[in-house]
């Protein structure tokens, strides 16, 4: 069973073995792992998807879980698997509601910002324990700023604009540096 790359999607990394049975830690990228259907993983190895069956998964409050994959029993198998990039296939992508808007959809939107109008589009979003800062390219800068409440003014979902009202001085911050 040969699993493509643009037939799966991410979900995270092996970060660690635990104990000396094989057990490994699976650090979740994928906003919520507790919808994933978990049987079967890809983990990439030289830039080709291998299947791994798992035997036993006991996800944990901080976006990991504890994986015992079939035929690795040791801790000398379950070693070669740390920071392995882990896949799906598309098949087994969570449908969404169409009515939730996630963080992560604000990549591509346009930002617009009440005092200094128009600064480009978001690029990139990070995810931090507390927060999401969006990433936009702006005079061949890159201006950070924490995607909350206290920031946005309006999303406008159908324009695929957001809105904001950075504090006074944070984009002369990234202009001036």
């Amino acid at each position: 069973m040969t699993m493509k790359i643009e037939d799966s999607f991410y979900i995270g990394y092996i970060t660690k073995t635990k104990g000396l049975k094989g057990e490994v830690q699976l650090f979740f990228e994928y906003p919520e792992p507790q919808d994933l259907d978990l049987d079967t993983v890809f983990l990439e190895m030289n830039g080709k998807l291998i299947p791994y069956f798992i035997n036993q998964v006991k996800l944990q409050p901080n976006q990991t879980a504890n994986i015992y994959f079939e035929d690795v029993d040791v801790v000398e198998k379950a070693e070669k698997l740390i920071r392995k990039k882990v896949y799906l296939p598309n098949t087994k992508k969570p449908e969404r509601n169409p009515d939730e808007f996630l963080i992560a959809d604000l990549k591509g939107f346009l930002v617009i910002d009440e005092t200094r109008g128009e600064l480009g589009e978001i690029v990139e979003i990070h995810e931090y324990p507390q927060q999401y800062v969006a990433v936009v390219p702006h005079q061949f800068r890159e201006i950070l700023f924490p995607l909350n409440d206290e920031f946005i003014v309006e999303i406008d979902d159908e324009k695929g604009v957001l809105h904001v009202n950075l504090p006074e001085g944070l984009i002369d911050l990234y202009l001036n540096s």
